[in-house]
């Protein structure tokens, strides 16, 4: 994790375990790009290659932009990193809505990757269904599976959205393990839009789940999602690495009302727990 011991405007700090506490969004998308560039050289030393996958919002847009940036850039040997999205919106590449064309724009031209090695959701097809399967088909070539057939990532980068989504599973959906799918097309019901996913199970199958968790206005969520008592569970809850680790690197924003023995603090605002569950579709 990052430094926790000294007093630099970065030093960062773990409230629970494997939720790591950082200054302010700056300082959260920081210690994101350094686990980036550990995970990178960690899986290529073992594995030859690492396999991440990426997620939309704005904390993601500015670990994109250090990744690209001179500090972070020559420490990555992007001809063995292969990109892979967590979700994607049914938008073109040139929409601002695109988590796609965010990273392309933020990082993916900025860094010598090579173009084979981007591995986009194409959920803008009219046939988004077949584009579902025809994503399976690209994480069947590039990927390992895990002991339950499952394509295993090295790394999964993932949000909590205001009502306990992640990735595209959304509390009004049917969010299962019981699927031998490896791609969804869920409905958001809210914007009345179909979105591509990664299904629970694959996200079960990553090595390393990573949740970048920022703002005043995910505190509530996030002490919901951590407390594990919420029925039914929130999607993000339902996120369990079978043989992997799950952390959350948070600004103390969104870690207000989280305490380091587990119990819950009172919202200031006066919501019970639970309040914010409803079907946002914003960005997390």
């Amino acid at each position: 994790m990052a430094d926790t011991g000294g007093t630099h405007k970065g030093a960062s700090y773990e409230v629970l375990p494997g939720v790591q506490v950082f200054p302010d969004p700056a300082e959260v998308a920081r210690g994101a790009a350094r686990l980036f560039v550990d995970y990178a050289w960690q899986s290529i030393a073992k594995d030859g290659q690492f396999m991440v996958a990426l997620s939309g919002g704005k904390t993601p847009q500015q670990m994109f932009q250090l990744l690209a940036s001179d500090e972070f850039r020559g420490q990555v040997d992007w001809a063995k990193v292969h990109v892979f999205w967590s979700d994607e919106r049914a938008v073109p590449p040139s929409s601002p809505e695109s988590n796609y064309g965010m990273a392309r724009r933020e990082f993916l031209i900025r860094v010598p990757i090579p173009e084979g090695n981007v591995h986009r959701m194409e959920a803008e097809k009219s046939g988004i269904g077949r584009a579902a399967h025809e994503y399976e088909e690209v994480l069947r070539k590039y990927l390992e599976l895990d002991d339950h057939g499952f394509p295993r990532l090295h790394l999964i980068f993932l949000g909590v959205g205001a009502d306990g989504h992640t990735a595209s599973l959304f509390p009004a959906g049917r969010v299962t393990r019981q699927t031998s799918r490896w791609v969804s097309t869920p409905m958001v019901t809210k914007l009345n839009m179909r979105r591509m996913t990664l299904t629970l199970p694959v996200l079960d199958a990553a090595l390393r789940i990573l949740f970048l968790v920022v703002g005043a206005e995910k505190a509530e969520i996030l002490r919901d999602v951590l407390g594990g008592k919420a029925d039914p569970p929130y999607p993000a809850q339902l996120v369990q690495p079978r043989h992997g680790v799950k952390s959350f690197l948070v600004d103390k924003a969104a870690a207000a009302l989280l305490t380091p023995d587990g119990s819950a603090k009172s919202s200031h605002h006066g919501k019970p727990a639970g309040a914010a569950r409803g079907g946002s579709g914003r960005r997390t």
